[in-house]
C-alpha cells in the first residue's frame, strides 16, 4: 500500500511530538507500506513568522511574505527526517521546489495545478520514507507560494491523488470531525462518516478540521480521507462520496469567528450593477459568502456582504479605488460579527429546518443579521458576542441525544 500522512502544527509542536509521529509513520513502513508525509509548521511557528514580518513592515510583498512562511514547513521535514534517521529509519525531507508541486501565481492564495511524482516515487523505491513540506508550491517564475492557511491538507490530498494513493490519513489534534466544537459544545460527538459535500460546507464554514480546498480536491479525484488524532489510536471519522447518515437531519453546526461584514450602500437601481460589483471583486480573487440586497432610497439600492478577515482590507481597497465607477455613495466595515451555520444532507428532504434553527436563536435573545442557505445548509450572520450561546442552542436543537 502507499499512504499518505498529514500532521498538523500541533502534531509537530515538539521534540516528543516529532517522535510520536516519527514512530507512527514508522510502524506503517515496517508493515511494508510506502509511506509519505506531509508536515505542516511546528506550533506556532507561522503566527511567529507573520508578527515579526509586520514588525518591519505591516504591508509586505505577499510574495515575501510566502517566501518568509515556507520557511516553518522546511523547519519541520527537516526534523522529522532527523528524527526518523536517529531511529534507524531512511528518509528523506522535500520541499515545494524538489517534488515540484506547481501551483497558479496567486502569492498567500495559490492553488494547485499539477505535481510531478518522479522524484518522490524513485525515493520510496529506494526504501526511503518521503517527507513533504505541506502549504507549499511553486509558480511559473519559480518563486514560492503558499495555499492559504490550513493549506497542508491540500497537499496531502494533491499528493494522494497524484501518487494514486491507497490511503489518505489526515492527523490533528481531535479524533475526528464533531458535530460542534466540543470546546464550546461539551456535548458535540464525533461523526463516524461524512460526505464530501457535507464536510465542504463544514470546512468552508468555520469547521477548522479540514481545509476547505482539500476537501473539494478530495471529491474531484476521489480521494477517501480519514481525520484522525496523532496522540490516539481511535478510528476518526471517514469522509467519502456517500455517508451512511441517511437519519440525521443535521451533520454538523459550524462557526466562522474570523468573518467581517461589507455595506455597499447608494448603489444605482439598474440592471447590472450587482454583476459589475461581484465581478470587480472575483478578478481580484476576493471570496464572497453571505449576501443581502435592500431596496435604499431615491432609485438607489443597498448591498451587504461578507468576506473573510484576511480579505477584508483587500476588498475595501478595490471598492474605495472604485466607489465613482460603481456609483457607491458610501462604504461600511463592520468586524464584530460571526457566521454560524447548520449543515446536513437530509435538509434537501426535510421541510422547516430554517424556522427550527431560528426558533432555537430566538430562545436564547440571539438576533439574526444576515441569512443564506443552499439545499444542504442555512447560515446566519449574528453578533460574534453571542457565538457561544447561539451554537449550544442551534446543537441542543438538531443534535442533542
Amino acid at each position: 500500500m502507499l499512504i499518505v500522512k498529514k500532521f498538523g502544527g500541533s502534531s509537530v509542536a515538539n521534540k516528543e511530538r516529532i517522535f510520536n509521529v516519527a514512530n507512527r509513520c514508522i510502524e506503517d513502513y515496517k508493515k511494508g507500506n510506502k509511506v509519505v508525509v506531509v508536515l505542516s509548521a511546528m506550533g506556532d511557528t507561522t503566527d511567529e513568522l507573520i508578527e515579526q514580518a509586520e514588525a518591519i513592515n505591516p504591508n509586505a510583498p505577499k510574495r515575501e511574505m510566502d517566501m518568509l512562511l515556507s520557511c516553518g514547513e522546511q523547519m519541520s521535514v527537516a526534523y522529522m527526517a532527523m528524527a526518523m534517521a536517529s531511529l534507524g529509519v531512511p528518509a528523506i525531507s522535500l520541499n515545494a521546489f524538489q517534488v515540484a508541486m506547481h501551483t497558479t501565481s496567486a502569492y498567500s492564495a495559490a492553488k494547485f495545478k499539477r505535481v510531478d511524482t518522479e522524484r518522490i516515487n524513485n525515493e520510496l523505491d529506494a526504501g526511503k520514507i518521503v517527507i513533504v513540506t505541506g502549504f507549499q508550491g511553486i509558480n511559473k517564475f519559480d518563486d514560492i507560494t503558499t495555499l492559504g492557511r490550513g493549506g497542508s491538507d491540500t497537499t496531502a490530498v494533491a499528493l494522494a491523488a497524484a501518487l494514486r494513493a491507497d490511503a489518505c490519513e489526515i492527523y490533528t489534534d481531535v479524533d475526528g470531525v464533531y458535530t460542534a466544537d466540543p470546546r464550546v459544545v461539551p456535548n458535540a460527538h464525533k461523526i463516524e462518516e461524512i460526505s464530501y459535500d457535507e464536510m465542504l460546507e463544514l470546512a468552508t464554514l468555520g469547521a477548522k478540521v479540514l481545509h476547505n480546498r482539500s476537501v473539494e480536491m478530495a471529491k474531484k479525484y476521489g480521494v477517501q480521507l480519514v481525520v484522525r488524532s496523532s496522540l490516539n489510536n481511535s478510528e476518526g471519522t471517514i469522509v467519502k462520496e456517500v455517508a451512511n447518515v441517511e437519519s440525521m437531519l443535521v451533520s454538523g453546526v459550524a462557526v466562522d469567528k474570523k468573518a467581517v461584514r461589507i455595506a455597499v450602500i447608494g448603489l444605482k437601481n439598474e440592471p447590472g450593477i450587482a454583476f459589475k460589483l461581484f465581478d470587480l471583486l472575483a478578478k481580484n480573487n476576493i471570496n464572497v459568502d453571505v449576501i443581502l440586497q435592500s431596496i435604499g432610497r431615491e432609485d438607489t439600492k443597498d448591498i451587504s456582504f461578507t468576506v473573510s478577515e484576511e480579505q477584508a482590507s483587500d476588498a475595501m481597497r478595490v471598492l474605495k479605488e472604485n466607489q465613482e465607477r460603481l456609483t457607491i455613495q458610501k462604504i461600511e466595515e463592520e468586524e464584530n460579527v460571526a457566521k454560524l451555520s447548520i449543515v446536513g444532507a437530509g435538509m434537501q428532504t426535510h421541510a422547516g429546518v430554517a424556522a427550527k434553527m431560528f426558533e432555537a436563536l430566538y430562545s436564547v435573545g440571539v438576533n439574526i443579521r444576515m441569512i443564506a442557505s443552499s439545499e444542504i445548509r442555512v447560515t446566519v450572520l449574528i453578533d460574534v458576542d453571542d457565538v457561544d450561546i447561539a451554537m449550544k442552542a442551534v446543537h441542543d436543537k438538531f443534535l442533542d441525544d
